[in-house]
């Protein structure tokens, strides 16, 4: 049952991250703001999930395989974001690389946060 819902979570999010990189194609070794875009509201997303899952649904078992793993899994795509770094000038690609890398971890964190706040209130 896990794997179903991984899988069914998985094409959802991979649709979507294909319509929008299909919708916002950028040009080759420039910088991809469309992956950068998906990576980091992916992130931001898996913080709010994170919160919302373990306040009120902790014992729910298929909720984070199937919103976590398949959906916000198949959504981000840190793999292309590698590829975009690689196929980059070196100015482009350290600047890609660091915004990356930054945008998604105060992503998680802001997602986390403001979760935590509403909750609260």
């Amino acid at each position: 049952m896990v794997l179903a819902v991984v899988s069914a979570g998985g094409v959802l999010g991979a649709l979507a991250r294909y319509g929008i990189l299909a919708a916002w194609a950028h040009e080759p070794g420039g910088f991809a703001w469309s992956t950068w875009t998906v990576n980091v509201t992916g992130c931001f997303l898996i913080g709010v999930l994170t919160v919302l899952i373990s306040r009120f649904r902790p014992d729910q078992r298929l909720i984070r395989p199937f919103w976590g793993v398949g959906v916000l899994g198949g959504y981000t795509t840190f793999s292309t974001a590698t590829v975009d770094v690689l196929e980059s000038a070196p100015g482009t690609a350290l600047a890609y690389l660091v915004a990356t890398l930054t945008g998604a971890l105060v992503a998680v964190w802001l997602g986390t946060a403001l979760t935590e706040a509403a909750v609260r209130r």
